[in-house]
Order: C-alpha cells, then sequence, then structure tokens
C-alpha cells in the first residue's frame, strides 16, 4: 500500500472515530494540493472545531513541513477552530498534539513518539 493510500485510510479512520464520538466531521481531499490553505479534516461538536493535520508513520518521530503548519494555524485562526496535528505511530493508538506543542527543527516541526505519549492526547480525551 503507497504512503498516500495509508494517510487517505488513517484520515477516514479519524472521520469515523468522530462521527461515532458524536462529532460532525469531514475529510478535505486533496488538502495539501490547495492554493489555500486548509486541514486534512474538519470537526465540530457544539461550539468546538478542531482543524486537524494527520499523519501515519512507522518512525518513532514525525517532521512537519513549517509551512502546512503555519497554514494550518492560519485557517484554524481564520475559521474559529483549533489546530491540531493527529499522529498514528505504529502499533499506537492515535494522539493528539496542538501545533504549539510541536518542537521547532528550523525548516520543520518535530513530533516524537516519546513526547507525544508525554503531552498529546488520545481520542477520548480530544473528543470529551
Amino acid at each position: 500500500m503507497s504512503l498516500k493510500a495509508k494517510g487517505i485510510r488513517g484520515e477516514r479512520d479519524l472521520v469515523h472515530k468522530f462521527w461515532a464520538a458524536g462529532w460532525a466531521c469531514l475529510r478535505i481531499a486533496g488538502s495539501g494540493s490547495s492554493r489555500y490553505p486548509s486541514p486534512d479534516i474538519l470537526a465540530g461538536k457544539g461550539d468546538r472545531r478542531l482543524a486537524i493535520e494527520c499523519k501515519v508513520t512507522k518512525d518513532d518521530k514525525k517532521y512537519f513541513d513549517k509551512d502546512s503548519i503555519e497554514k494550518l494555524d492560519f485557517f484554524a485562526n481564520v475559521f474559529g477552530a483549533q489546530p491540531w496535528v493527529a499522529i498514528k505511530f505504529q502499533s499506537e493508538p492515535w494522539v493528539f498534539l496542538r501545533t504549539s506543542e510541536l518542537e521547532a527543527t528550523g525548516a520543520s516541526f518535530l513530533a516524537t513518539k516519546e513526547k507525544a505519549k508525554l503531552n498529546g492526547l488520545l481520542f477520548d480525551e480530544v473528543s470529551a
């Protein structure tokens, strides 16, 4: 299975989880290729809105392009949503980090499995 297909499957998995938890949620196809900033997923329940960048990885760390995180933060601010990244490390549940919790490394941002376990939220926590 290609990396793109794994990412799409992961995004769809989260959409199903949000709907099952009573949230409205949609996946934005081609979110990374649009000329306008857009997240991978938008989820909302009541007054709460989440703009989420999703990543699936077999590694113990995940780098995010600086530009994509800045665009996510910009979109979330204009839309009135909270900007989050959701990461699915191999054999682990989804973990959610606010973009402000990512480690700046110069040209990118970094989330490690260890830091995500310490500071991140699991799905049931972020969707509560």
